[in-house]
């Protein structure tokens, strides 16, 4: 690009018609000389046609550079006319044009001839009077382009003295724009400004803006390069140290601690493989610059491997009883868990090599899964080493990240172990079934490895890339959940169920457990405090309702702190106390729960049910009411699906029933029935409370009370029949929780009772049924000689055989 320096311009204002060409991406201001490479064919022939003609061209800046074939809309308004220099055709076709812009010029109209654009246009008068304001203008634009070139070094010290001779303000503003770095629409808008003041005020803003920027340019090159010398300096320096250490005598530190890395090499047992590798990145080590950022990843990797406990194993302690003497010190109850521990420590008394176990403990919170895990480590004679899984979402968490990625390490399962510093401990993993997954991966998939026996004695970290034995680890995890655990995981762990404490199990534990705990943590000593059992059993039943016991000891702390509070206001640091129930009102206020039956009368329509949930079992209660209506169904209590299909099993069995329960049988087309689970923010979902449902419904059309002492649990079919359930353990802790006396449960979960405690049997008299005939004799309040069912002639099931051609006569409903 070359600048023109004659200073004719046109004064005609006149218009005139020429040959136009769009250009991309370039703007061509008048008094300057530049290069183009045509390509398109209606621009070469506005090209050839000026040039044949030695006439000048309109050459005008498009809008988008992108635009191949621009219409009239798409180009600017103001461009310039120039003269063609120079035309060079090349072997591709195209064109190679030297033009030399003259004057701006604004288009009045577009013409479209066969092979070449053109346009009408009107020359702008640009030779103002030079008063004091232009001067100031004139001398402003020069020192802030010297300032520029300044900064930037890149404008000749040619262009400096050429713009020195220029006089006219239009031409000054024009040869300085095209030298600066500007977008093509900031280019356009110094060429579309007509007037010379307001051009050389938007040409100076812009001069002053690029100045600053090429000043930020300035410094961030000139840190740059501090760094960079700063890098190379203690680089050679460092060698320099090096070289006189070493004439000396004295050790190289990077040399020395190369030496010490090999010596914890060479004492370190690994295996084959493991030693194979350490000794090939130990070679790589030595080879490269200690400064060297691939050095830093390379010791990080042999260090990792090296604080691994590869063959470094714990003393367990194989005597059974003294492990079972430890976990009953630490636990109360949890026989089954403590049972299969025990079991496990029979068998390795026997057999040198036996594969690691992988217990699942599942139960609801605050029946001391984890605290067995660490009792379970105690008893054995091993490190315990935890890991929450709540939440955990990506699968790098397990199996660590690939060393190609900055700030790589190890996942959870070895960095663990490299805590531990030995390869057998008891390893907690708790909350299993609480991880999720998204993008990153599935951290349950990565666990299957992990914690199946036949595998993980090869489980691989992403980041080690080595095997590593996990066959010695005492795996157990912990879930509140069991169906939220994925089934391939499931299956390779042996789940063992801990069920919730009784109210004696709760007495024993706070009394054993959690008051001595708590006293020492608030500052008392033994014997300052005494709680009756009064006062816990009171606790228990009216202030906390849960199947582990973390709120009984949190009622505990809050009851030591009250004391401690009275004590520090009395200012009597022996002043001992004895809680007894009043006590226990008197500090924590009215009583949060009823303890007693769940309904102190027999009522129609109102079933008690049992429900198991992930904090233990509940009482359900369900109410049914008759309305007059047209057979409408309503059922509410935000009850899942599964729990309306039950509802509306529950009713099509008494319908089915009607006759033998002498009931009309259109006698749902002159009713709506409501049933209602109270407590309805809650969510309820489940089979189980089919036969409550239609006990309640029973009782609601037969207007004959539920016995309020009995509660239920069983799943209905349409044909009557109970089908089994799950939780019963629970279900029955519920049961007693509540003082009820007799619980019906079905037939096929008679088995499970073997597992119940004795104390809660005791309790509770169990019957079971299977059908809901039987239900329904023995929950309803009959009166004496009452009977409920009716003789038919014929069996009223789905259906069949029933006699549509009249109705029998039966007595009217209680």
């Amino acid at each position: 690009m070359n600048l023109i320096d004659d200073d004719s311009t046109s004064s005609a204002a006149a218009l005139h018609r020429y040959a136009m060409m769009p250009l991309r991406d370039i703007v061509l201001y008048p008094h300057m000389v530049a290069p183009l490479v045509v390509g398109r064919k209606k621009s070469i022939a506005a090209l050839e046609k000026a040039m044949k003609e030695r006439s000048e061209i309109f050459l005008v800046t498009q809008k988008d550079g992108a635009d191949e074939d621009p219409a009239m809309d798409a180009v600017y308004e103001v461009g310039t006319i120039a003269g063609v220099l120079q035309l060079l055709r090349l072997p591709d076709g195209t064109i190679k044009a030297l033009v030399e812009g003259r004057r701006r010029a604004t288009v009045t109209e577009f013409f479209e001839e066969d092979d070449y654009l053109a346009a009408e246009v009107e020359e702008c008068e640009e030779d103002p009077e030079q008063d004091v304001e232009i001067e100031a203008y004139i001398r402003q634009l020069h020192s802030a382009f010297n300032l520029y070139r300044k900064h930037t070094k890149k404008i000749p010290v040619e262009v400096v003295s050429s713009l020195g001779k220029i006089n006219k303000p239009a031409k000054l503003v024009d040869v300085l724009s095209s030298h600066l770095p500007l977008k093509t629409p900031e280019k356009q808008e110094i060429l579309s400004t007509i007037d010379v003041v307001k051009r050389m005020e938007l040409v100076l803003t812009l001069l002053q803006r690029e100045t600053e920027i090429a000043n930020l340019e300035q410094n961030i090159r000139s840190q740059v390069k501090q760094k960079m010398e700063k890098t190379q300096k203690d680089y050679y320096l460092a060698e320099q140290v090096r070289v006189i250490q070493k004439e000396m005598g004295q050790d190289d530190p990077a040399a020395a601690e190369l030496n010490e890395l090999n010596k914890q090499i060479l004492a370190k047992k690994l295996p084959k493989a493991a030693r194979e590798k350490v000794n090939k990145e130990f070679k790589k080590l030595k080879m490269m610059s200690p400064m060297s950022a691939e050095a830093t990843v390379v010791r990080n990797y042999i260090d990792a491997i090296l604080s691994l406990p590869w063959q470094e194993k714990s003393r367990a302690n194989k005597k059974a009883r003294g492990a079972e003497d430890i976990l009953n010190e630490d636990h109360f109850g949890l026989s089954d868990p403590k049972e299969r521990i025990l079991e496990y420590l029979a068998v390795q008394a026997q057999v040198k090599k036996i594969k690691g176990p992988i217990l699942c403990l599942v139960g609801t919170p605050g029946v001391g899964k984890t605290s067995l895990s660490k009792s379970v480590a105690r008893a054995m004679g091993r490190k315990f080493a935890r890991l929450s899984l709540g939440g955990v979402r990506d699968e790098a968490e397990i199996r660590g990240h690939r060393r190609t990625y900055i700030g790589a390490m190890p996942g959870k399962i070895i960095q663990s172990l490299q805590k531990v510093k030995v390869n057998n401990p008891v390893f907690c993993l708790d909350e299993i079934d609480k991880m999720s997954t998204d993008f990153r991966g599935d951290p349950s998939s990565a666990l299957l490895e992990v914690l199946d026996p036949e595998q993980n004695s090869t489980f691989v970290d992403h980041y080690l890339d080595l095997d590593y034995d996990l066959s010695d680890v005492f795996f157990i995890t912990t879930a509140n959940n069991l169906p939220a655990i994925p089934p391939p995981l499931r299956d390779r762990m042996e789940v063992i169920k801990l069920s919730g404490y009784t109210e004696e199990d709760k007495l024993q534990i706070a009394k054993g457990f959690l008051v001595p705990k708590q006293l020492v943590e608030n500052g008392f000593k033994a014997g300052d405090i005494a709680f009756t059992d009064k006062a816990v059993l009171e606790i228990v039943r009216c202030y906390t309702r849960e199947a582990g016991v973390r709120n009984l000891e949190r009622t505990v702390a809050s009851i030591c702190r009250k004391i401690a509070r009275d004590r520090l206001k009395k200012d009597n640091a022996r002043k001992r106390y004895r809680v007894m129930p009043q006590t226990v009102r008197k500090l924590l206020g009215p009583r949060l729960y009823r303890f007693g039956l769940a309904e102190e009368l027999d009522q129609v329509g109102l079933a008690t049910g049992l429900a198991w949930t992930e904090v233990g079992g509940e009482l359900l209660q369900i109410e049914t009411v008759l309305m007059p209506g047209s057979g409408k169904l309503t059922i509410t209590g935000k009850l899942g699906d599964v729990m309306q299909e039950s509802a509306q099993a529950a009713l099509s069995y008494v319908r089915a029933n009607s006759l033998r329960l002498g009931l009309s049988r259109e006698f749902y087309q002159k009713l709506d029935i409501h049933i209602h689970v109270p407590e309805g923010a809650i969510p309820k979902d489940g089979p189980s409370a089919g036969i409550t449902m239609a006990t309640s419904v029973v009782s609601a059309l037969l207007k004959i009370p539920v016995r309020k002492e009995i509660a239920m649990t069983g799943e209905i079919t349409l044909r009557g029949r109970v089908l089994p359930i799950g939780g019963l353990t629970e279900k029955l802790l519920a049961a007693r929780r509540g003082n009820i006396t007799h619980v019906l449960i079905p037939k096929e979960n008679e088995r499970d009772l073997e597992k119940i405690p004795a104390k809660i049997l005791n309790a509770l008299d169990v019957q079971v049924v299977e059908h809901a005939d039987q239900v329904l004799e023995v929950a309803l309040a009959l009166e004496e000689g009452q009977e409920l069912f009716k003789e038919l002639s014929f069996e009223p099931f789905c259906g069949e055989m029933i006699d549509l051609t009249k109705e029998a006569e039966l007595p009217a409903a209680h």
